[in-house]
């Protein structure tokens, strides 16, 4: 069983390098545009808007703490909210006006011009998720997406998409939060 297990683990990590590496190799105009929407929001003030379902949804909260307390060095807080915490505004939207205007309400709420909506969705296709950059449109505010597959319908509502090129949800979330994370970090050195 040993055996069989560590070359389960050397398979599965190669198989995650492989994938990186051809991020890495493929994306990089791509990465750069997200570094640069990511940092043109943070140095004029504007907030960055976090939100995505399951996984998802935990890699937006994850995202927008780096940003408020601190990824690898102490400075201000930049101004950063995950629209996947608060439980009384998330079950009153979904029980009076539906769950696919969870996200979109608080959009239309909070958002407005300056700020950027950064949307996690490995499928791009979760009604949610869609409304969201809708209504960030309809407020002039940005969209980036980190997405896998083909972006889905998100691709098209989006201002800028990353996407991995997998079909695997663990993977592309694994990606996004890498990425996300040297995002954060080349953020935290610039400004």
């Amino acid at each position: 069983m040993g055996t069989n297990v560590g070359e389960q683990f050397v398979s599965s990590l190669r198989e995650l390098a492989d994938l990186a590496t051809r991020v890495a190799e493929q994306l990089g105009p791509d990465l750069e545009r997200a570094l640069a929407m990511v940092q043109e929001t943070v140095s004029v003030g504007g907030t960055l808007f976090f939100c995505g379902n399951g996984g998802s949804a935990a890699d937006a909260q994850h995202l927008a703490t780096e940003y408020v307390v601190r990824y690898m060095r102490n400075r201000r807080a930049y101004p950063a909210i995950a629209l996947t915490t608060d439980t009384s505004l998330i079950t009153a939207t979904g029980n009076d006006l539906g769950f696919d205007l969870i996200f979109a309400r608080q959009v239309e709420a909070l958002a407005k011009p300056g700020d950027l909506l950064i949307i996690h969705s490995t499928s791009g296709n979760s009604p949610n998720v869609l409304k969201a950059a809708e209504a960030a449109r309809a407020k002039t505010v940005r969209v980036l997406a980190f997405s896998a597959r083909d972006g889905g319908p998100l691709r098209a509502l989006a201002d800028h998409s990353v996407i991995i090129p997998t079909s695997r949800t663990d993977r592309a979330q694994e990606l996004h939060l890498c990425i996300e994370h040297i995002i954060c970090d080349i953020v935290e050195r610039s400004l």
